[in-house]
C-alpha cells in the first residue's frame, strides 16, 4: 500500500476510487456512480475551450473586485495618513487615543465576519458587495467633518462594521470559479489591491496636501471625502460589474458553464466532496475541523506585519527624519516591492503545488528586517530603511498563501462560506495587536512593536507547521484506506461530508 498520494491526487485533490469502495459509493451514492471513478466525470475537456474559459473568467471576475478592495483597504488605513497630516492636534490625538480609535474598528470587523457570509451566501453578490460598499464610503466622507475625538472613535466603529463582509465574501466567491492550484497566484494577484492602496493612499495623501486650507477645510479632512466620495461612485457602478454565483453567472454561456462543473469536478470541488444542505451533521463536520481554526491562526499570526506596516510605516519613516510628505512618498517604493514579491512568490507556489515551505520563507525574510529594527541604534536611515523593506515584503508574502491554503483545502459551498470568514474573523485578531503595541511613547525604537510583531509572525508559522504536518499524517490515512469506512455512513451524511470525503486529498 502506498504511503504518499500520487503528483495527480494532490494535483486534483482527489484519488480514484478503488472498486470495492465504488461498489460501496453505487449503494451511498448512485448519482455519482456513472461518473466512473472520483475525479474523472464524463466527458472529455477540451484543454483550449477550457484556457479560453479561464481567461474569460479572470476578465470578469477579478477587475471590479481588485478596486473595491483597494477602496476598502484605502478607505481602512487612510486614517494613517490622515495622522500625520494634522489630524493628530486637531483632535487631540495623543497617547493612546490614536491606538484606540484603530481599535474600535476591529470589534464589529471580527465579530460581524461570519454572519455577514451567511447572509452572502443568500444573497446575491452584485448587489449586497455594493451595498456594503456604498455605506461604509459615507461614513468615511463623514470622518472628513468630524470635530471630536469621541466622533472618530465611533464613525471608525461603524467603518468596521460594513468592511466586515468584504474580505471573506470575495475569497468565497472568487473560490466557486477556480480549480485550487490555479488560486494562489490569482489570490496574491488580488492580494496586490492592499500594497497598491498602501502606495496609492501615500501618493493621494501627498497630492492632497496641496488642499489645505480650500474652503476653510483642513488637508487631512480633505483625504477622508475625496476618498470616501470615490468610493460612492464605485459602488454605485461596481452593480453592473460584479459577477453572481458560478451556476446563476450571465457572461457564462450553457456550455461554458457545463465545461466550469467538469473541471472543477474533477479537481474535488464538486462530485463527491460537497456540502450543499446546511444541517446538523453539516455544523458539526464545520465546527470540529481544526484545519479551519489552525489556518485562522496562520493567518492571525503572519498577518500582524501587513496592519503594522499599513498603519504605522508613514509614522516610523517620518522617525527617520523625513517631513510628512517625504514620508508619504518613501512608502511607495516600500509597497512595488512588496508587490512584485507576492506575485512571484504565487507563480511559484502554484507552480510547484505547495503552500507551507512559501509561508515559512515570508516568515523568515520578515525576521532579518525586525532583527535590523529591534537592534537599530548604530544603524543609519538607509540601513533602517531597507529593514522596512524586508520586514514589508516578508509579511506581505505570507497572508494570500494562507488564505488560498485554506480555501484549498474545504469543499462544499457552506464549508467554504463558514472557514473563509472564520479565517478572517479570527486572523484579524492581529489588526487589533498592531493597533496597539506601536506605542507613541516607545518612539522611535518601538521595542514592543517590532518584538510583539516577529513573536506573532512565528506564532503563525508553527501554527502552519502543524496544519502541514496534519494534512500530510491524513492524505497518507487516506491513501492507506484508512478513512474508507465513512462511505458507510447514511447516504445523506456522505452526499454532504465536504472535504471530509475520504476521497479528497490536501494541499500540503
Amino acid at each position: 500500500m502506498r504511503s504518499n498520494a500520487s503528483d495527480e491526487e494532490l494535483t486534483h485533490g482527489v484519488k480514484p476510487t478503488p472498486p470495492a469502495v465504488m461498489s460501496k459509493e453505487k449503494e451511498t451514492n448512485p448519482s455519482n456512480a456513472e461518473a466512473g471513478s472520483v475525479g474523472h466525470p464524463l466527458g472529455i475537456v477540451d484543454s483550449h475551450a477550457e484556457r479560453r474559459l479561464v481567461r474569460k473568467i479572470d476578465i470578469h471576475v477579478w477587475p471590479i473586485l481588485f478596486v473595491i478592495y483597494v477602496l476598502s483597504f484605502l478607505d481602512r488605513i487612510n486614517i494613517s495618513n490622515a495622522r500625520i497630516q494634522g489630524m493628530t492636534e486637531e483632535l487631540d490625538l495623543y497617547g493612546n487615543r490614536f491606538n484606540i480609535a484603530l481599535f474600535v474598528y476591529f470589534i464589529p470587523y471580527i465579530l460581524l465576519e461570519v454572519p455577514s457570509n451567511m447572509i452572502f451566501k443568500k444573497t446575491r453578490p452584485e448587489y449586497y458587495l455594493p451595498f456594503l460598499m456604498f455605506s461604509w464610503a459615507i461614513i468615511n466622507m463623514c470622518m472628513g467633518f468630524v470635530t471630536t475625538y469621541q466622533g472618530l472613535v465611533v464613525l471608525r466603529f461603524f467603518l468596521g462594521t460594513f468592511e466586515a463582509g468584504i474580505l471573506p465574501a470575495i475569497i468565497y466567491l472568487t473560490s466557486m470559479y477556480y480549480k485550487r492550484h490555479e488560486f494562489q497566484t490569482r489570490m496574491s494577484f488580488f492580494f496586490c489591491s492592499t500594497v497598491i492602496g498602501g502606495a496609492f493612499g501615500g501618493l493621494l495623501a501627498y497630492a492632497i496636501a496641496d488642499l489645505d486650507g480650500h474652503h476653510g477645510i483642513a488637508g487631512w479632512r480633505w483625504i477622508f471625502i475625496i476618498e470616501g466620495a470615490v468610493t460612492a461612485g464605485v459602488a454605485i457602478l461596481s452593480i453592473f460589474f460584479i459577477v453572481d454565483w458560478p451556476e446563476h453567472c450571465h457572461f457564462l454561456t450553457p456550455e461554458e458553464k457545463k465545461l466550469l462543473e467538469l473541471r472543477l469536478a474533477g479537481d474535488g470541488a464538486g462530485s463527491l466532496a460537497r456540502m450543499d444542505t446546511l444541517n446538523a451533521y453539516a455544523y458539526r463536520r464545520i465546527l470540529t475541523d481544526w484545519k479551519v481554526w489552525l489556518g485562522a491562526l496562520v493567518y492571525m499570526g503572519v498577518g500582524i506585519t501587513g496592519y503594522a506596516t499599513t498603519f504605522f510605516m508613514p509614522t516610523i519613516l517620518r522617525e527617520f527624519g523625513w517631513a510628512a510628505r517625504e514620508a508619504q512618498v518613501h512608502t511607495i517604493p516600500v509597497y512595488a516591492v512588496s508587490a512584485v514579491g507576492m506575485v512571484s512568490v504565487a507563480y511559484l507556489s502554484d507552480r510547484f503545488k505547495h503552500r507551507y515551505g512559501f509561508i515559512i520563507l515570508g516568515c523568515s525574510i520578515a525576521t532579518i528586517g525586525y532583527g535590523m529594527l529591534l537592534g537599530q541604534n548604530k544603524l543609519s536611515s538607509d540601513a533602517k530603511y531597507g529593514a522596512v523593506f524586508l520586514v514589508s515584503l516578508g509579511g506581505f508574502i505570507c497572508p494570500p498563501i494562507a488564505l488560498a491554503w485554506l480555501a484549498n483545502n474545504v469543499a462544499g459551498h457552506w464549508k467554504r462560506a463558514f472557514s473563509s470568514a472564520a479565517q478572517v474573523a479570527l486572523g484579524n485578531i492581529a489588526g487589533i495587536a498592531a493597533a496597539l503595541i506601536y506605542r507613541q511613547e516607545e518612539a522611535p525604537r518601538y521595542p514592543t512593536g517590532y518584538g510583539v510583531s516577529v513573536g506573532l509572525m512565528w506564532f503563525g508559522g508553527i501554527a502552519a507547521s502543524l496544519l502541514f504536518a496534519g494534512m500530510l499524517i491524513e492524505n497518507r490515512m487516506r491513501d492507506a484506506g484508512k478513512r474508507d469506512w465513512r462511505l458507510s455512513r447514511p447516504k445523506e451524511e456522505v452526499d454532504n461530508m465536504g472535504d471530509y470525503h475520504p476521497s479528497f486529498r490536501f494541499t500540503l
